[in-house]
């Protein structure tokens, strides 16, 4: 395939890779930070996971392993279906009842996850090379 105009195929899905990972990674990292995680724990509860603290700090901790994991090329198809997984839920706890737009015409919508989980299926689809750039 022609180069656009000057990356390749390869290159632009390990930039959607890499990327996406950050992105993901970033969402753990801030919950850390701030120290929200037992709020997402509270807020888990509230859904009716009995354990809604403990799976809040599996998935902080997923986020930013998983995120860095996948951004340096390892385990990419395991980590995207996990990543899937944990959009998919939380487009049915919080996204799907708030509309499609995640600014703007609505707030907190789901565009934002289902775009992601393109990104992600993309990502897992990719070829079964490690590495960085690779």
């Amino acid at each position: 395939m022609k180069k656009f105009p000057f990356i390749t195929e390869h290159v632009a899905i390990n930039i959607l890779r890499i990327s996406t990972s950050l992105f993901l990674a970033a969402h753990g990292a801030i919950r850390l930070y701030a120290g929200t995680v037992s709020g997402f724990g509270e807020f888990l509860n509230s859904k009716g996971f009995i354990i809604g603290m403990a799976i809040a700090w599996f998935l902080t901790f997923f986020e930013i392993i998983g995120g860095s994991l996948m951004a340096i090329g390892y385990f990419k198809k395991w980590i995207a279906s996990g990543f899937i997984l944990q959009l998919i839920i939380g487009i049915i706890l919080v996204h799907a009842q708030n509309g499609w737009f995640v600014v703007g015409y609505q707030s907190g919508g789901m565009e934002y996850s289902v775009l992601l989980i393109i990104s992600l299926v993309l990502i897992a689809a990719s070829n079964k090379q490690k590495g960085l750039l690779l």
